[in-house]
């Protein structure tokens, strides 16, 4: 039975590898190059933010003043300068339709403007994300990486030493066939890759259509996500004399020593409050202050503490999933990219020297096998966990039935 449970697993991990290849290799290879974002970036970045101090500055009144008469869009926020050789930047919108203007703020003049989605690191994203296929695209993505966690998982399953014991964890076979040195190569380094494979995974999942959304409506469902006060909408300041001027403001955020870089989301309306947030790789260090506009008064402070469980839990992973938490994350990250790059390679490799000559290969199966109960319901359980992997069961089902009643039409033909 155990004998018989091996070849369906490997069977299903074979088809599995073989469909996901192409776009895992597509992955890897993008994931490592969208690494190197920040910098490749950072010198035409630093060509908008940086000016020469001078003695008279022009206030963030005006300056905010200048950036609506100079930009299309209607400035949401401002970041905080963290010294004088800096441009003030103010941003518009969120995620890929982000842009920012920078203001020279001794001479008021636009140092110019950055869009995210014009940028060669975007086409990288969408590309690594998207396929630059939209939606469809994102779908695709989804059910690879559905897959891959399949793959890992049955992958430890068919490589767990059996009768080796723990030195068959790292045992090549150097001296044996090509075929036999890929599949040892790709089996040994997936292995060892597969925990932090997972994680990275884990980390993309959050972004995808179909898993992300899931995950989101449960976080909402169940109050584990960010709270309701995080976000300024539900706040409103009091019109009573005076507001306060945007130089007054980003004095009480300068106060705040919050790390990472800071923004104050601007009022949109008379009753709109200000909103001072921090954007930090030192998660624990989130925070969001909503400040009245007119008195000035604090109206609600949310940390870290206030956010759900599962929403620091994807934060983290999301974090993970692109190096931002320094130099360690960033290298272990690059690294298993790598890793999963060369794993691929191996396993093409491996294939190729078993495939037969107008065959897929395809491991077979013994006619009398049965499924368990429990892997069944293993398989019902990722089925459910990851949507798109059960649909894509069901389509190869429904594919196999509609070839085996095939064949059978053609044999009842050919009597």
């Amino acid at each position: 039975m155990k004998n018989k449970r091996y070849q369906w697993i490997w069977k299903w991990h074979f088809i599995g590898g073989l469909v996901s290849l192409p776009i895992v290799l597509l992955l890897a290879i993008t994931g490592m190059i969208y690494l190197f974002k920040d910098n490749y970036e950072k010198t035409a970045r630093q060509s908008l933010k940086k000016v020469k101090p001078e003695i008279k500055k022009i206030s963030f009144e005006q300056q905010w003043k200048i950036a609506k008469q100079n930009w299309k869009r209607k400035p949401s926020g401002v970041v905080l300068p963290q010294n004088a050789h800096e441009a003030t930047e103010f941003v518009s919108g969120r995620f890929s339709g982000k842009a920012s203007l920078f203001i020279n703020p001794y001479s008021g003049n636009v140092q110019g403007k950055w869009q995210i989605n014009q940028t060669d690191m975007y086409k990288v994203r969408k590309l690594h994300g998207e396929l630059l296929l939209g939606s469809y695209g994102t779908k695709i993505v989804e059910l690879v990486a559905s897959w891959m966690v399949v793959l890992l998982l049955t992958g430890i399953y068919l490589f767990w030493p059996r009768e080796q014991g723990w030195r068959g964890l790292f045992r090549i076979r150097f001296k044996a066939t090509k075929r036999i040195l890929f599949r040892d190569l790709h089996a040994v380094a997936g292995f060892w890759f597969s925990l932090l494979l997972l994680v990275i995974l884990a980390g993309g999942l959050p972004w995808t259509d179909v898993w992300g959304s899931g995950f989101k409506w449960v976080h909402n469902q169940t109050n584990m996500g960010y709270p309701a006060t995080w976000q300024g909408r539900s706040f409103k300041s009091i019109p009573q004399g005076k507001a306060l001027s945007l130089d007054q403001m980003m004095a009480k955020a300068k106060t705040l020593n919050l790390p990472g870089e800071v923004t104050i989301a601007l009022p949109r309306a008379k009753t709109s409050v200000f909103s001072v947030s921090n954007r930090t790789n030192k998660l624990p260090k989130m925070a969001m202050y909503h400040f009245d506009r007119y008195s000035g008064k604090l109206l609600h402070k949310a940390t870290w503490g206030d956010i759900g469980l599962m929403m620091k839990g994807r934060l983290w992973a999301m974090a993970f999933h692109q190096g931002q938490f320094g130099f360690w994350n960033w290298w272990l990250v690059f690294f298993t990219a790598l890793g999963l790059l060369f794993i691929s390679i191996t396993a093409l490799l491996s294939y190729l020297k078993r495939k037969r000559k107008g065959n897929w290969s395809i491991p077979p199966v013994p006619a009398d096998w049965q499924i368990s109960k429990g892997l069944m319901g293993f398989v019902l359980f990722l089925s459910v966990f990851f949507p798109l992997f059960g649909v894509s069961l069901i389509v190869i089902f429904v594919g196999g039935q509609l070839n085996n009643l095939q064949v059978k039409s053609s044999r009842s033909l050919s009597r």
